[in-house]
């Protein structure tokens, strides 16, 4: 007996493919939508049995909120995650999101049907080794820590970490440079060394970069708060 199920992808073509094979596996297909980001609404008001979510970061934080509200108002549909070769983090999360199962994105479509017939029994659809290291992850998460933010902090002096706090908070060049006592040119200097070495092309992709990382979070901004102190001698002139 066919599955009635879901197939809920960002990437429009895949989730019209599988759901275009699953029907012809016999299986009832009620919406191949895109993107994930209506999804909870579509599958709490569709409920099907099982719903097949793509995530093409599933260690990106949000990745699974939607699951934790369809889980919360339709707790009787089974999600399975659809995504990329998983590290233990990204399976953890899904399971602590509510997700039933994950299946790797390059997963023969008999392996993904095996997965959805799991789901619907109410089973754990992911394979022995990932689920042994996302239960070690619940249970230890500090055993791996994500070490984005601060590699990406360690290539950094502590004047460009400075630079790209305040590139962050939405300062342009003259802002950044008045608030460091330095020269306009050394500031854009700055900034382009800090782009650089993000491998950014933008302060807008650097800021994103450092907020999705948390190197904003670890970043400590080393300058002086002090404004520079006033020249002294009988003059008092300045350069």
């Amino acid at each position: 007996m066919g599955v009635r199920l879901m197939v809920v992808d960002d990437h429009r073509l895949l989730a019209e493919a599988l759901a275009s094979a699953l029907k012809l596996r016999g299986h009832r297909v009620l919406a191949a939508a895109a993107p994930t980001a209506g999804a909870a609404d579509l599958v709490i008001s569709r409920a099907p049995e099982v719903c097949l979510m793509g995530t093409a970061a599933p260690a990106e934080p949000g990745a699974f909120d939607p699951i934790v509200r369809i889980r919360r108002d339709r707790p009787q549909v089974a999600v399975l995650v659809l995504g990329p070769v998983p590290n233990p983090r990204g399976i953890a999360a899904a399971f602590a999101a509510g997700a039933c199962g994950y299946v790797r994105h390059d997963e023969r479509i008999e392996g993904v049907e095996r997965a959805i017939v799991k789901a619907r029994a109410g089973d754990a659809a992911v394979a022995p080794g990932l689920l042994q290291g996302a239960f070690t992850e619940l249970l230890h998460p500090v055993a791996q820590p994500d070490d984005e933010g601060q590699r990406l902090l360690r290539m950094l002096t502590p004047r460009e970490v400075e630079v790209l706090v305040r590139v962050a908070e939405g300062e342009d060049t003259r802002l950044i440079a008045a608030g460091m006592g330095i020269a306009p040119s050394t500031a854009r200097t700055h900034v382009q060394r800090v782009l650089m070495k993000l491998g950014v092309g933008s302060r807008l992709e650097a800021a994103a970069l450092a907020a999705r990382t948390g190197l904003l979070d670890r970043a400590v901004v080393t300058a002086p708060d002090a404004p520079p102190e006033a020249p002294k001698g009988p003059g008092g002139g300045h350069e």
